[in-house]
């Protein structure tokens, strides 16, 4: 539906990506490698690359939980999401009407609202390339080497600076000799998935290899107006890599590239109210819903080239180069109010496309190592939307056209000195230039929908906002961490790092029209439709202690810490009802409410309880993660009868529970010449609000899930069988909502009419409507190897 921008640099930069590899006669990338152990195993290393080198994770400063894909596999994990539940502090779920769209909060920090024009609190890395938009990054688990959650704020070592943390997906890397896998799984709901995977070296140094994936599954419920499936699945994805060298070459290049089509129906809420205008009752499934909007046709797609260089120019020094082209189309209808008439119905496209170019040169010379890098990104998002209120009048849409662009530019190092065997001293800084440019246009119209969504509506009054419009930030952000090893396998440290995240503008903002929930209008320059649209940069200074130790000759790791944060220029990205133009409508306000302070404590244990030497090897291993945040705010300033009002009191952290917790036991043992694995996992939330402003209908209690595995192996892992269960005791859990009805201005209850309902604040239906966790799933999945 729209041309896709590309730049000179752009067009060039995707030249050499698909050229440098036939250019070289070197040998390639040296893929970081990460053994992490098996859950069943304990003790031994946990190597990873938190630092951009290879590290047992005992000695990395930094707060950091890994996953190797044998673990992942022996839980049964299907998608990035699930690393959530074991993570301390973590929210990694799937987006409110979306099946493919990413929300991830990491202590506290993150964003609910996948909207353009906002950078991502917390960092998706794919291979080492940063995703700068949500859209498409719910990553389904397959051929995986590890993923690690890093959290606090990462700028000194990465590429893009994220406030609140950073998610690495890894990929496995090609293996030197011809290999070829398949797995199959089938399960309840019709799950039906399916990966091949093989590779083959082409003489001595080049590798070839690729992946095909396809994953379906029916959906947990039914949209009763449309007859389409809600929650289902229907997703097509394949992977393909060209590898030069590696394995000990000096010079190594990887070439990758990736594509995932995602055809599922539109993903529909479900009403926590009766219908105020047409009395429709509750539905009694969770997972069915009623929204009557089917155009555009939902449909996703995502792809992406990278190219990773390494040359050792020394047996100190190494050059890495990391280049990368994506972009992703959605195009999905959300129908807020979940009912078949246009009450509150968004049809939608998303088109975001990005280039990014890091350079590393990193160095390790005895005691002294580290790296200094420098980063370019340049992406486009534009967002196309209708909003549809055809029961308050007839035809009345809000037809918005948004592009908010970002053009980053970045310099940083870190580099650790070894002032003893048993005193190590860190230092890193980064220095940060963003630029964003938005051209953003909002017109009503009457009668139907807006020509670019197929309506026949007739433009009506003048454009409420035709703005276009560009900001410069610039930001120096330092890190310092001082580690202590009183002996080899205990490390002490103490951290202090400081996270930036740019200001912006928001695409859904109607210029003069839109409430100033700062007071005052002052979130930009001067000119009076910027100071509603934009918003400030938000900054963190985070703290942090801890202490990583191996105990008992391997039969017990730990990994504790304490954070603090100081967080400031919150933004706060929302939605609200409007009058345009003299007509009822929907207005995005994005605010920087204040002051947030955030303090918490995280521990992270594998034990070996068991292991029997007379059983050949009989092992049962505890692996634990508790996490406990107080998050507040200090200050939340709202524009309350036209006075600026702090109501910090009545506001919490989104999507942050105080307590998180998992606990999984996991036994091993020996069956003929192979191995059987049994594992199960609890995990727990405590009570999480889903937007700042508390909502009884929407917000979740705390929950618990219990999931279970049995995973037999074939001698020499040439086949293996796994059985399944998610979820197993069905517990029924929100995740996320939308709510457009009124409030108390100052504390945000719901305003309850005479008919005991909530009042509307936008349409005439009242939109709330929730979104849940899925329910059981038992399934099996069967492999082989050759």
């Amino acid at each position: 539906m729209k041309p896709p921008k590309t730049s000179v640099f752009r067009a060039a930069l995707l030249a050499s990506i698909a050229t440098s590899g036939i250019a070289c006669a070197a040998p390639a990338f040296a893929q970081d490698v990460a053994p992490a152990m098996d859950e069943a195993e304990g003790g031994g290393e946990i190597i990873v690359t938190a630092r951009r080198r290879e590290e047992n994770l005992i000695d990395v400063p930094i707060a950091v939980s890994a996953f190797s894909g044998e673990s992942l596999e022996l839980r049964g994990a299907l998608d990035i999401t699930e690393i959530g539940n074991i993570t301390p502090n973590t929210t990694l779920e799937t987006s409110r009407g979306s099946n493919s769209t990413l929300s991830a909060f990491i202590r506290g920090i993150g964003q609910q609202d996948p909207v353009s024009g906002f950078e991502p609190g917390v960092g998706i890395y794919l291979d080492d390339v940063y995703l700068n938009r949500p859209q498409a990054a719910v990553l389904d688990i397959y051929e995986v080497e590890r993923i690690e959650v890093l959290r606090g704020p990462q700028g000194t070592l990465y590429g893009r600076n994220t406030i609140g943390g950073a998610v690495k997906y890894v990929t496995k890397r090609l293996p030197e000799e011809f290999a070829l896998s398949a797995r199959a799984t089938v399960g309840t709901y019709d799950q039906a998935d399916g990966v091949l995977t093989i590779s083959a070296p082409i003489g001595e140094i080049v590798r070839v290899g690729g992946s095909v994936a396809r994953l379906s599954r029916g959906g947990f419920g039914d949209n009763l107006t449309t007859g389409l499936e809600n929650y289902n699945k229907d997703v097509w994805a394949a992977r393909g890599t060209l590898e030069l060298g590696g394995y000990g070459a000096p010079v190594s290049v990887r070439i990758s590239g990736d594509y995932s089509h995602d055809k599922s129906d539109p993903r529909g809420g479900h009403r926590i109210i009766p219908g105020l205008l047409s009395g429709a009752p509750v539905l009694d499934n969770v997972f069915d819903t009623r929204g009557g909007l089917v155009d555009p046709k939902q449909d996703i797609e995502a792809y992406g080239l990278a190219m990773n260089i390494s040359v050792d120019l020394s047996d100190t020094l190494t050059l890495r180069s990391i280049s990368a082209w994506r972009k992703d189309d959605t195009l999905t209808p959300i129908d807020f109010d979940a009912l078949p008439a246009a009450d509150v119905d968004v049809p939608g496209g998303y088109f975001n496309e990005q280039v990014s170019q890091e350079v590393q040169l990193l160095v390790d010379a005895g005691p002294f190592s580290g790296m200094v890098g420098a980063y370019y990104l340049d992406a486009t998002a534009d967002t196309l939307f209708d909003v549809r209120l055809f029961t308050t009048l007839n035809g009345l849409t809000a037809f918005t056209k948004a592009a908010v662009d970002t053009e980053t530019y970045a310099i940083f190092g870190d580099f650790t000195y070894d002032l003893s065997e048993q005193l190590s001293l860190s230092v890193g800084g980064r220095y940060t230039w963003d630029k964003r440019t938005a051209d953003i246009l909002r017109q009503n119209y009457l009668g139907a929908g807006s020509p670019f969504f197929g309506g026949a509506g007739v433009a009506f009054g003048a454009a409420s906002t035709n703005f276009s419009g560009q900001r410069d930030f610039k930001k120096f952000t330092p890190r310092i961490s001082l580690s202590f090893k009183p002996t080899p396998d205990d490390n002490i440290y103490a951290s202090f790092s400081q996270g930036f995240k740019g200001g912006g503008f928001d695409p859904r903002g109607v210029g003069a029209n839109a409430p100033d929930l700062n007071g005052n209008g002052i979130r930009g320059e001067n000119d009076e439709v910027a100071a509603f649209l934009s918003f400030r940069p938000e900054s963190v200074d985070s703290y942090e202690v801890g202490y990583k130790g191996n105990a008992f000759d391997g039969g017990l790791t730990f990994a504790l810490a304490g954070f603090y944060a100081d967080y400031k220029d919150v933004q706060i990205p929302g939605s609200v009802a409007c009058i345009v133009s003299g007509l009822p409508s929907f207005c995005g306000v994005t605010s920087n409410a204040g002051k947030a302070t955030f303090k918490g404590v995280e521990l992270e244990i594998n034990a070996r309880l068991g292991e029997s030497v007379a059983n050949d090897g009989d092992r049962l291993n505890l692996l634990g993660a508790v996490g406990y945040i107080d998050a507040k705010f200090d200050q939340y300033i709202s524009n309350i009868a036209s006075v600026p009002t702090d109501v910090a009191a009545f506001r919490d952290v989104q999507n942050t529970p105080s307590w998180t917790a998992s606990a999984t036991l996991a036994y091993m043992t020996p069956v003929g010449a192979g191995r059987l694995n049994l594992g199960t996992t609890v995990s727990y939330r405590s009570s999480t609000t889903q937007f700042e402003i508390p909502n009884p209908y929407i917000d979740q209690s705390g929950y618990a899930l219990v999931d279970a595995s049995l995973v037999y192996t074939a001698p020499d892992d040439r086949w293996s069988i796994g059985l399944y269960g998610k979820n197993l005791l069905d517990k029924e859990y929100k995740t996320s909502g939308y709510s457009f009805i009124a409030g108390n201005a100052t504390t945000g209850v719901p305003i309850i009419g005479g008919n005991g309902l909530p009042v509307a604040s936008l349409g005439r239906e009242g939109t709330l409507t929730a979104f849940y966790g899925n329910p059981r799933q038992l399934f099996v999945t069967a492999g082989v190897k050759f």
